[in-house]
């Protein structure tokens, strides 16, 4: 017991400890001190190395996934819809030059005349009904595609039905078939056909903009990883002078990573954007040529045919064939020789030429007053007449089409394989250069115990 008198000692108890130990840690001027210490410096560098990797390895992999993730809706989504266009679009120009070409025999058109309407036709509507629900509705343009489609959905069976209207009277050797045939290909040429090509050109956009972005290098990704290396060797020359030691192997371990890491970058994402630049200059650009081409094609058969149909003297028809031609004559003379599908366009080449000189007969038979003999150049089975040139340059067309979207698939897919490793190794590259941080500075910070 404490005598009288005497002052008793206060000892700290376990309720009053926690508190005196903080009083201690969060004074002000001891807080001031340690922030001002050579261990709190090296935490902080730590601590912004160790946030400058790890921002740098996120912001890699989450570039790359995205690129990735664009990638893979252009090649199972936006190129085939651009496909589908085109093939609306041919199928459309071919059913009204085979509508056309039934009616100059007079009578019951040849089979295979029908068939190939009927093949378009059909073939036209498929892509309308397919393409139409499926088509992306995350897209902008959707509500635009959708209009399209349904407008041409809509007015196709009202163009089939002034054909077969036409047909009908052809067979009973009704003049006003030849009027119902005018308006439905009218329709055709100013409502469909207009349809279709806005539409075409509205999903030919939408892969020139998707190849544009993914070309576009991934600067900020880039910009970061060069940050992060330019901090570590900063941090590598500070450890130095201030510890003097000449290297840390932490440090050197984590810039290795972040070099890798650019470098990998770099030159995966070089090989993707040349992957897409060649897809473009070798698949799309020489596709959007062949494209036009197919339909100039059947547009001048169409106009070819009509001027037999309304046996038209006025010039309209021969005008809207040689401008045609001449367009036409000049997207193949000017298709690149180094372009996929050369050889298909040589032979279109010299098939265009041999129709020209078809077209040439039946118009000096017209001359003469031979309607009959003009018919037959236009719409006979030999191989010298205008159908067979139309139908060789239609097959060498349509084949050119097949190589070219070869090609830009392909491309695609390689520019996507390229990224496939990236976005994961960014990852393990930033935790790699996190932990080596730690170990090159936790010798450093023990030593300040």
């Amino acid at each position: 017991m404490a005598r009288t008198g005497e002052t008793v000692a206060t000892r700290p108890t376990l309720a009053t400890l926690p508190a005196a130990v903080s009083r201690v840690h969060l004074d002000p001027d001891e807080l001031r001190t340690f922030a001002s210490s050579s261990p709190a410096k090296l935490i902080a560098l730590g601590l912004l190395l160790i946030g400058l990797c790890l921002g740098a390895g996120s912001v890699t992999s989450n570039t790359v996934s995205e690129r990735q993730a664009a990638l893979e809706v252009l090649l199972a989504d936006t190129e085939p819809d651009s496909h589908s266009a085109h093939k609306l679009y041919t199928s459309l120009s071919i059913a009204d030059a085979a509508a056309s070409t039934a009616f100059i025999s007079g009578g019951v058109e040849p089979e295979t005349v029908r068939d190939r309407y009927a093949q378009a036709v059909g073939e036209a509507a498929a892509e309308v009904v397919i393409h139409s629900g499926t088509a992306g509705h995350d897209r902008p343009e959707n509500s635009v595609d959708t209009r399209l489609r349904t407008g041409i959905a809509t007015g196709l069976p009202v163009y089939t039905g002034l054909v077969e209207t036409a047909r009908t009277n052809n067979r009973f050797g009704n003049p006003v078939g030849a009027a119902y045939l005018s308006e439905a290909s009218n329709q055709m040429q100013t409502t469909l056909l207009p349809m279709a090509e806005e539409l075409q050109d509205l999903r030919s956009d939408a892969v020139d903009v998707a190849q544009r972005n993914h070309v576009r290098p991934p600067w900020f990704a880039i910009g970061l990883i060069i940050v992060a290396l330019a901090a570590l060797v900063w941090a590598q020359v500070e450890v130095a002078a201030r510890w003097r030691r000449t290297l840390n192997a932490g440090l050197l371990v984590a810039s290795a990573a972040m070099s890798i890491l650019l470098a990998w970058t770099v030159i995966a994402g070089s090989v993707s954007a040349a992957a897409m630049i060649e897809g473009r200059d070798h698949g799309a650009v020489p596709a959007s040529r062949l494209t036009e081409s197919r339909i100039l094609t059947q547009q001048a058969r169409s106009a070819e045919t009509l001027k037999l149909v309304r046996r038209d003297a006025t010039g309209d028809y021969d005008r809207i064939f040689d401008t045609g031609v001449a367009r036409l004559t000049e997207l193949l003379d000017g298709y690149p020789g180094d372009a996929p599908a050369a050889a298909a366009v040589t032979d279109a080449r010299a098939a265009l030429d041999r129709w020209r000189a078809a077209h040439q007969r039946m118009n000096e038979a017209l001359a003469r007053g031979d309607y009959q003999g003009a018919s037959v150049v236009a719409t006979g089975a030999g191989g010298a007449d205008a159908a067979a040139q139309v139908e060789a340059l239609d097959r060498a067309l349509d084949e050119g089409l097949d190589r070219t979207r070869e090609t830009l698939r392909g491309r695609i897919a390689t520019a996507t394989d390229s990224l496939t490793l990236l976005g994961p190794g960014a990852t393990a590259l930033a935790f790699l250069a996190v932990a080596a941080i730690g170990v090159g500075l936790w010798p450093r910070l023990r030593e300040y115990r």
